[in-house]
């Protein structure tokens, strides 16, 4: 019984928990980037670039054929474009997570100092009396 409380309480941390929620949340975040990608910012530099798309672009190694018995062999080929295609979501997603975290590091930044209480009034009675008795410490007198 001991393994199976332990797994339980694993399980059902908050550490857990959270992680579940930002894997289930991360993907729904790459699937808007991608379609931010894919239908929204590559059509135009596809334009620029004559009308090409990128998850076309390709180098053939090998040319598709039939061979002797009938059979269709598929052509190899080195699919650069997707590549292409893939370093930019990367570079689209890693900037949107670079600017979220600074955005909660800057929150935290503005809260921290928000709790921090501003240095004590000093009462003028009290800096008299200091200033009394440092003067008495310097005549020799008893403070």
């Amino acid at each position: 019984m001991g393994l199976i409380k332990e797994f339980k309480d694993f399980a059902v941390r908050g550490n857990m928990v959270d992680l579940a929620v930002a894997v289930i949340i991360g993907g729904a975040f790459g699937n808007i980037v991608s379609s931010l990608v894919n239908d929204i910012i590559m059509p135009p530099i596809g334009l620029l670039v004559g009308g090409v798309d990128f998850k076309d672009l390709m180098v053939v190694l090998k040319e598709a054929y039939v061979d002797p018995s009938g059979q269709e062999i598929n052509a190899v080929t080195l699919n650069y474009g997707n590549f292409i295609q893939f370093l930019v979501d990367f570079t689209i997603i890693a900037f949107a997570v670079f600017m979220i975290v600074k955005l909660i590091n800057n929150l935290k930044r503005k809260e921290e100092a928000a709790k921090t209480p501003p240095p004590p009034t000093v009462n003028k009675q009290e800096v008299l009396l200091e200033e009394i008795r440092d003067l008495l410490k310097q005549q020799g007198g008893t403070p």
